[in-house]
């Protein structure tokens, strides 16, 4: 039950991460929420993150989806321990983005190609911390509906992370095939 807590807890703290760092944004002028906006197909990415809310929460699945396929301690405190380190990773992506930060493709930006800091170790820091994020609360829970949410997630998120590409490499040209040379998509 305490790794239920602090799966919980892990997961507010990264909904709370994006929603304040939208806010702040919001406050100096930048609509930073322009999910499903550009591409409705966005909104697949909800499915897994409402069926892990739905099991995170402990609502009721089928025995063979709930059943823990391991059940070590050690497993999921490196579980926990991950997805602490996952959102710290993320609050300091978020720092890194600035006024660039956006949930979902805004065709109309006018901020810089960011590449300092997180984005010099991968062109994608945001969604490998989402990744790491989810990978640790499958080791805190590690059952068949876990493994469901993080292979479908990580799916989703390539595609995601394929179309922001094609936007990037349109929008900033040379600029970002010179970045894409010198840093690897994920790690």
């Amino acid at each position: 039950m305490h790794f239920q807590i602090i799966a919980i807890t892990a997961f507010a703290l990264l909904i709370i991460l994006v929603l304040v760092r939208a806010a702040i944004l919001r406050r100096h002028g930048v609509k930073a929420i322009v999910f499903g906006e550009t591409d409705k197909s966005d909104f697949f990415l909800a499915i897994p993150i409402l069926f892990f809310v739905y099991a995170l929460f402990g609502f009721p699945l089928p025995e063979f989806l709930a059943r823990r396929i391991i059940d070590n301690d050690i497993l999921n405190w490196c579980g926990a321990i991950l997805c602490i380190a996952a959102i710290v990773w993320f609050a300091v992506t978020l720092k890194h983005f600035g006024r660039s930060f956006r949930v979902g493709i805004d065709e109309n930006t006018k901020e810089r190609l960011i590449t300092c800091g997180t984005f010099s170790l991968s062109r994608n820091p945001l969604y490998m911390g989402f990744d790491a994020f989810f990978i640790g609360q499958l080791l805190i829970a590690p059952n068949l509906a876990s493994l469901i949410v993080v292979l479908f997630f990580g799916a989703v998120i390539h595609r995601q992370i394929l179309r922001e590409e094609k936007f990037l490499r349109t929008h900033y040209g040379q600029e970002y095939a010179d970045y894409c040379g010198k840093v690897r998509r994920y790690l």
